[in-house]
């Protein structure tokens, strides 16, 4: 008799792959890498940073279950460690800049030059969304954090201001000062 991995609760998958069920970490993958997908992509501005941050994220929590609560949404336990590994990813790309001045100046303009979108009028909502993206990237992590949190990952205030260890008026307010900052900046093309 096999399992049907979908009818199960989180915790109930949390359970089975503690005890060595990989199907069961494999439901668990299958449920949230889209929204752990999102909320790196939406944090780092690049679409293959964030699949290395939502592989590493995954592995993390694959070695902390034991760890996991299942009275805890297991998507704000997850949401947790990828935000802990965007925070580290970003710590680690700011020593790669840093260190990226040493470079000859050639070098460093071909990286400037191959990192922007060509231009293509069918890819106008695509250039659009990157540029939304490389935006809401470029915001403070204090801001950064709960508007990603909030507006795409759709985690109430109350499940926003838990992980990120914070008030419901601190998430208030810094949505409030995000979305101004965002609009500024898309506001200068």
């Amino acid at each position: 008799m096999s399992l049907d991995w979908t009818a199960l609760s989180d915790g109930e998958l949390a359970t089975l792959s503690i005890d060595g069920r990989q199907a069961a970490f494999a439901e668990i993958v299958r449920r949230y890498r889209q929204p752990m997908f999102r909320l790196s992509r939406a944090f780092l501005g690049d679409a293959d940073e964030a699949l290395d941050v939502t592989q590493e994220a995954f592995v993390a929590a694959h070695q902390a279950l034991s760890r996991y609560d299942p009275n805890r949404s297991m998507q704000a336990w997850l949401t947790t460690i990828a935000v802990n590994k965007c925070r580290d990813w970003a710590r680690k790309r700011a020593v790669r800049r840093f260190l990226s001045f040493a470079l000859p100046n050639d070098e460093q303009v071909q990286s400037i030059v191959d990192e922007q979108v060509p231009i293509d009028d069918a890819a106008g909502d695509r250039q659009e969304l990157d540029r939304v993206t490389r935006a809401i990237s470029t915001l403070p992590a204090n801001l950064k954090e709960p508007l990603v949190l909030r507006t795409i990952e759709g985690l109430s205030q109350a499940e926003t201001a838990e992980v990120l260890g914070i008030s419901q008026k601190a998430v208030e307010t810094r949505l409030y000062r995000a979305r101004a900052r965002l609009l500024e900046k898309l506001g200068n093309r």
